[in-house]
């Protein structure tokens, strides 16, 4: 396709309409998992109610995220699909497998501190960050 084909156009502008959506929906997710996460502590001290709320609000949000997610990557090129396959699969094995071995660290004594999921979360997503840009700079 050439910038001058109408499928061109068509393509491009849904491709940027799934992208805002996956961020808004991302946006959604990540503040709903702020008040869930900080509602308790700072707004509504120990109230049981508006955490569950804030917790079903993400849960929500979180498959609202999947979906867009989803679509993004269904209207990718197939090379664009490619990278993201990849950093995905890269970053599941890496997740998995740094996991395991940080909780059997935390298991076995082996470090002082308690293993958190937002460590893990942190490599995952550094992980997933540097399959696009090795992909990107690999198939471009």
């Amino acid at each position: 396709m050439t910038a001058a084909d109408p499928e061109a156009g068509n393509w491009q502008a849904r491709t940027r309409r799934n992208t805002i959506r996956l961020a808004i929906w991302t946006l959604a997710w990540l503040l709903t998992m702020a008040a869930a996460v900080f509602g308790p502590a700072l707004v509504w001290q120990t109230a049981t109610l508006p955490t569950v709320i804030a917790i079903l609000a993400n849960l929500a949000a979180g498959a609202g995220m999947i979906i867009a997610n989803k679509n993004h990557l269904k209207g990718l090129d197939e090379m664009q699909q490619k990278i993201q396959l990849e950093a995905m699969g890269l970053a599941l094995g890496v997740g998995l497998v740094v996991g395991l071995a940080y909780s059997a660290m935390d298991i076995s004594d082996l470090i002082a501190f308690d293993a958190e999921i937002s460590h893990l979360v942190f490599v995952i997503s550094l992980t997933y960050l540097a399959g696009i840009l090795f992909g990107r700079r690999k198939f471009q």
